[in-house]
């Protein structure tokens, strides 16, 4: 029922840029803590950026200044726009949804989109 799905992640040069989307489905974005997270070879998955349902971002220290994590509301969907790419930052990256409401947790995690980075 709810579904997060990547797209726009490839392969590019350093220096590069891309912009991942995560259109999301079953959900309203803008009521979750929407965020991306990305997994390398042999490395534990780590945030990368969150948006908050009030619009505040967070970033990882890896990534401030050259990533920006935005929400269109209207198409339900979150982008990761990603400049000045670096070979460290290949990973798989994940969409990711949460919120806390009554005492419960909600949690969703899209199927992730491939980021290589390298000459």
């Amino acid at each position: 029922q709810v579904q997060l799905v990547e797209s726009g992640g490839g392969l590019v040069q350093p220096g590069g840029s891309l912009r991942l989307s995560c259109a999301a489905s079953g959900i309203i974005a803008s009521n979750y803590v929407m965020g991306w997270y990305r997994q390398a070879p042999g490395k534990q998955r780590e945030m990368v950026a969150r948006i908050t349902q009030d619009g505040s971002t967070i970033y990882a220290d890896s990534v401030k200044g050259r990533f920006t994590i935005s929400r269109e509301n209207v198409n339900n969907t979150v982008f990761l726009q990603m400049n000045s790419l670096k070979p460290e930052d290949t990973a798989v990256y994940y969409c990711n949804s949460n919120r806390r409401l009554f005492g419960g947790l909600y949690n969703y995690w899209g199927q992730g989109t491939q980021v290589t980075v390298s000459s």
